[in-house]
């Protein structure tokens, strides 16, 4: 089964690269990409959907953490037509989130990349734009944990049962900074329950200092997602040449997180981490294609896997899945 939230316009043979009201999709076809097989819904009936099937998964009282499942949202990037959102969201479902080892399930939320190379800026903007629509998700799924826990509170058979989780790709990664940072302000920067479970930052198009406030609370670029999250895993490459162009066009006076990885020479939140992924993607595929190839590769989806089941950091270093920690980096 697939799940959508889009906030593109609607057209005869897909969605197009224009941005309109937010609308929620469901798809119980094999054929992701097949718009006939989408069926729209009223956001209460896509809540009521998604509640339903997380309703079936383990109790989480008595299942291990890292057998818990999860609802996860995954974000595209820049230059990404709807199609090509919906078959790489696809390939994510079904390396992640199908069969009996299957991690939840899985809603997309795509946003109106221009779907050219020339559309960066644009694409900067729309990303901005669309940020304000996914804090409004993010809003709404707050005050339904918020209600949960304290339901739970009362008895424990209400906890909810999934946890929630988001893959962010490139751009993705800028909107979903934005969001999170409406949303941490919109709830008056809560500290006491985190919105993200595991957020798997992937190749992200975001300053690679954007967590420089370290664990204080201030109006910095990554503080939503810091205090919002329980654990933010930043998969990055050197050989990214999509965002080593990216960093040079923009001049932006940092350089990308996702080829880079987080600049230790300033403060970085505790729950933070980066991973270098450049030797788990194919040695021979070349430095444009390095930067969708995460979603190719089978060890990169391990990883995933990894990081979504909230495996120690110890033991993915030790695992040989990630690097050394640095010495002031502690375990989450």
């Amino acid at each position: 089964m697939y799940w959508m939230i889009t906030n593109r316009n609607a057209k005869s043979d897909g969605f197009g690269d224009e941005s309109s009201k937010m609308t929620f999709w469901k798809n119980e076809s094999d054929n992701v990409d097949d718009l006939a097989a989408w069926k729209s819904m009223s956001a209460d009936e896509f809540r009521q959907s998604v509640v339903q099937v997380a309703d079936t998964f383990a109790d989480p009282i008595s299942t291990p953490s890292e057998d818990q499942k999860h609802v996860t949202i995954f974000v595209h990037g820049f230059d990404n037509s709807w199609s090509s959102a919906v078959q790489r969201y696809g390939r994510i479902v079904e390396n992640l989130f199908s069969g009996p080892e299957s991690l939840g399930l899985c809603i997309l939320f795509t946003w109106p990349s221009e779907g050219s190379p020339i559309g960066y800026y644009p694409d900067r903007s729309e990303a901005r734009k669309s940020a304000e629509d996914f804090a409004d998700v993010l809003s709404s799924l707050y005050d339904w944990m918020a209600m949960k826990q304290a339901q739970a509170a009362q008895d424990p058979k209400q906890a909810c049962k999934a946890k929630t989780s988001v893959i962010a790709h490139s751009m993705g990664n800028y909107v979903v900074e934005n969001a999170m940072n409406f949303a941490w302000t919109r709830k008056n920067r809560p500290l006491l329950m985190s919105l993200i479970n595991q957020f798997v930052m992937v190749a992200a198009d975001v300053d690679n200092d954007m967590f420089r406030a370290g664990d204080t609370v201030q109006h910095g670029d990554g503080e939503g997602i810091a205090n919002l999250s329980y654990r933010v895993s930043a998969m990055y490459s050197g050989r990214d040449s999509v965002l080593g162009t990216s960093a040079g066009l923009k001049h932006f006076g940092k350089r990308r997180l996702g080829r880079s990885g987080l600049d230790h020479n300033c403060p970085v939140p505790d729950n933070v981490w980066d991973i270098d992924c450049s030797k788990l993607i194919d040695q021979r595929v070349n430095g444009m294609e390095v930067h969708s190839a995460y979603f190719q590769e089978p060890k990169c989806y391990d990883l995933m896997r990894s990081l979504l089941k909230g495996i120690d950091r110890s033991v993915l270093i030790d695992a040989g899945a990630a690097p050394p920690a640095l010495p002031k980096m502690q375990a989450v």
